[in-house]
């Protein structure tokens, strides 16, 4: 089935920017794990994982759309401290959550309530889960300190 040709872009550059979130989870999560910090590498690889279901939707989308995927993955800004891991995936999110909220509205611009429904579900999982649970962290660090923080996280 052919889908609108601006939905298909729509969801190419969606792809790109959820291979990137996966890039970046999995180096973050390569991070913790080489730190000893076994909780935030679990919860980090978990969300790698989600990252690449999320590609795996969309792309399987495009693809029934009779799309021409591009997997290379935007540019990724990774951090190196803990802290500056955290933000930098809390940004990505922030951007995640834009780019859906934007794509689902040209969804439904062009009458594509299957895409626009999928994305939805994506958006609640950002939203819901990866941000809120970003930002909880960053707080407790400010609560606690980071010594504190990361001590909680071995």
């Amino acid at each position: 089935m052919q889908g609108h040709p601006e939905v298909v872009e729509c969801l190419i550059k969606l792809l790109r920017g959820e291979l990137a979130a996966r890039d970046q989870y999995f180096l973050h999560s390569r991070y913790y794990e080489d730190f000893g910090l076994t909780q935030l590498f679990t919860r980090i690889n978990h969300e790698m994982e989600e990252e690449t279901q999320h590609a795996d939707d969309i792309l399987r989308r495009i693809l029934f759309l009779e799309g021409t995927p591009d997997m290379r993955p935007d540019e990724i800004d990774p951090g190196t401290t803990v802290t500056e891991m955290l933000r930098k995936d809390l940004a990505l999110e922030y951007s995640v959550q834009k780019n859906l909220v934007d794509a689902m509205a040209l969804c439904e611009k062009h009458g594509d309530y299957v895409s626009r429904d999928m994305l939805l579900l994506q958006l609640r999982d950002t939203e819901e889960d990866h941000a809120y649970w970003l930002e909880k962290q960053l707080r407790l660090i400010e609560m606690l300190g980071l010594e504190n923080y990361l001590q909680s996280q071995i």
